[in-house]
Formats: structure tokens, sequence, C-alpha cells
């Protein structure tokens, strides 16, 4: 299962990515990967390279390449949470800085990476994403819907553009919400803008789970959660995406 680092151009410079793909030499659906905010890691490959063994080739960019390559901070093996306050201090300002026009602008050159590929075919793809990366997916998905057919976001503040930026949704949409993040009020004024866009969805809040429950190397870390949201994004995928 190749996995490697590649490079993109973009308006504003060169960013590095971390690509996956099945070895058979065939062409395969493209999925952009959103990494959380602690970007490409260890934890990140792992995940995309499980991914692409289904059969997609993965794209996880680095969205803070303006500041470095990734890892553009130094992270401890496991992200514990003796280690956030530091780690997000010096996050945090990249975070801030990653407005919506840069991701747009990063957008389009992660699509058409994947669209250059001779691995990739030439039918839509998928954006998903983790935390401050399943809003990336979210903004990606809501102002490229003809190129990207699904999105799926985890523990994300999915809502965090308004309603109407969920409104402009024409792909299918899972957002797998972390218990501690989303209350069922909440849930059901998010609901309501999906209903409003008139897309296929699912919404769910993953009883037990704490924000971050996917990523494998955080305390927050949810054995069942995880397993839950592959149950979700494999046939999420499967419906949405050919390659032609």
């Amino acid at each position: 299962m190749p996995g490697k680092i590649v490079h993109i151009s973009t308006a504003d410079g060169r960013a590095d990515a971390f690509a996956a793909f099945p070895d058979g030499g065939g062409r395969y659906p493209g999925v952009l990967m959103y990494p959380d905010g602690f970007g490409i890691r260890p934890a990140l490959c792992e995940m995309a390279t499980e991914l692409a063994r289904h059969g997609y080739y993965v794209l996880v960019p680095n969205v803070f390449y303006r500041h470095g390559p990734a890892p553009v901070i130094e992270l401890p093996e496991h992200i514990g949470a003796d280690a956030r306050p530091a780690v997000f201090s010096r996050l945090m300002p990249l975070i801030e800085a990653h407005t919506a026009e840069r991701a747009l602008r990063d957008a389009d050159a992660c699509l058409a990476f994947l669209s250059s590929r001779p691995e990739t075919g030439d039918g839509p793809v998928a954006a998903t994403g983790y935390c401050f990366g399943g809003l990336l997916a979210v903004r990606t998905a809501a102002a490229r819907p003809d190129q990207v057919a699904a999105v799926a976001a985890f523990h994300a503040p999915v809502g965090a553009d308004g309603p109407e930026s969920l409104r402009r949704l024409t792909g299918e949409v899972y957002f797998g919400h972390a218990e501690s993040d989303m209350t069922p009020e909440a849930l059901r004024a998010l609901d309501t803008s999906l209903d409003a866009a008139g897309v296929t969805y699912t919404s769910e809040i993953c009883p037990g789970t704490e924000h971050g429950f996917t990523m494998p190397d955080t305390d927050a870390f949810d054995a069942a959660g995880s397993r839950r949201h592959w149950e979700r994004l494999l046939p999420l995928l499967d419906r949405t995406l050919t390659t032609v």
C-alpha cells in the first residue's frame, strides 16, 4: 500500500501532503481527508492508509504549510491532557490565521491535484475531516458542490460558518458528533439547516464520546466511537464515489 509525501502547487506557495492509495495499478476515487488541528502525523497517516486499502486515493493536506512542512510543531507521540495546553498555545495562532479564504484557495489546489493524478478516476471526490478539518471539509463541499459528491465530518464545528453554508451542500452528508460537543437542541438546529438544503444526510451524536474520539494518539480516543466512524464513512464513500 503506497504512502508518500507529495507536494501541491497552491496560490500561496507549495504545500506538502500525505497520499495513500492501492498498489494495484488501477484508478481510484479521490478522498480529500482533512486532519484535525494537530495536523499530519503517524496516526493520521495510518488512518489514511487504512482508508486507501478500501480502494481510494486519499490525500491528507498540511493545512499549515505556510508556516512550514508537517509536522509544523513538535508533537508528543501521545497527545495527553498534560501536553495539550502547550501544544494548543502554539497551534491556535495557526488555526486562527487559516481563514475561510485561505482554506478555499487550498481546497481548489487539492481538488486540482486529485484530478491530475494518474491513479485517480474522472468522477467526483469526497471530503472528510476531523475537528477543525471537519469544518474545512464542509467548506470545500459547500463551495465546490460540482466536484464533491459526499462530505463526512467527525467531532467537528460543522455549523461554524452559519446555516447558509450548510444550505449550499448538495452531496450526501454524514456528521458524527461527540457527545461532549453537541446538545440535542443544537443538533435539532443543525438538522433544520440540513433539511433546508434538501440533501441526504445523517447527523448523529455518538454516545459516550468526547471531542477527538477518532484520534488514537489522544486521551479522547474511544474504540467504539472509532468503529462507528468507519462503519459510517466506508458505506458513504461506497454509495457516492465511482471511477469513470
